[in-house]
C-alpha cells in the first residue's frame, strides 16, 4: 500500500453509497480521562487513568441530487434516529476502511446564487470503530 489522493473515497450509510460528496470528516476517536493526582504522587506531575472512549462525529458535505439513494436514506436516518452500520472506504491504494455503526444527527440544505444546491449530514459514531483491510475486490 502506498499514499493516495482522496478520490474515490466512498461513504456508505445502511449499505447505500452517499452521492455527491465533496468532503467526508473521518472518525475522529478521543478517549476520556480521570484525574488521579494525589498528595503522594511523585514528581510534581499529575497523574491519569483511561476513560471511556468516544467515535465522535462524521460530517460530509456534497451537492444535493434529488435521485441519490444514498441522500434519500441519510434523510429517513435523521427522522428515524436509527443507528445503522457505515462504512468510509478509503481507494484501493490506501486498502483500509472505516466500519462503524452510527445514528444521522444532522441533515441541512443550502442554496446560494451561482452555486449548486448542497447538504451537509453529521454521523454520531455509536461503539467502537474499526480501521481495517479494505475487502479485495
Amino acid at each position: 500500500m502506498s499514499k493516495s489522493m482522496s478520490v474515490g473515497t466512498v461513504l456508505k450509510v445502511n449499505n447505500k453509497t452517499i452521492g455527491g460528496l465533496k468532503s467526508i470528516s473521518g472518525v475522529e476517536i478521543s478517549a476520556d480521562t480521570s484525574d488521579v493526582t494525589c498528595l503522594s504522587s511523585e514528581d510534581g506531575y499529575k497523574e491519569f487513568l483511561a476513560g471511556f472512549k468516544d467515535g465522535g462525529d462524521v460530517a460530509c458535505s456534497g451537492f444535493m441530487d434529488g435521485a441519490d439513494e444514498g441522500q434519500s436514506e441519510v434523510y429517513d436516518l435523521v427522522q428515524s434516529g436509527e443507528v445503522v452500520a457505515c462504512n468510509i472506504v478509503f481507494p484501493a491504494k490506501i486498502g483500509k476502511t472505516w466500519t462503524f455503526n452510527a445514528m444521522v444527527t444532522k441533515f441541512s440544505t443550502g442554496a446560494q446564487l451561482e452555486d449548486a444546491i448542497s447538504f451537509d449530514v453529521t454521523l454520531k459514531v455509536s461503539g467502537k470503530p474499526t480501521l481495517g483491510a479494505s475487502a479485495a475486490g
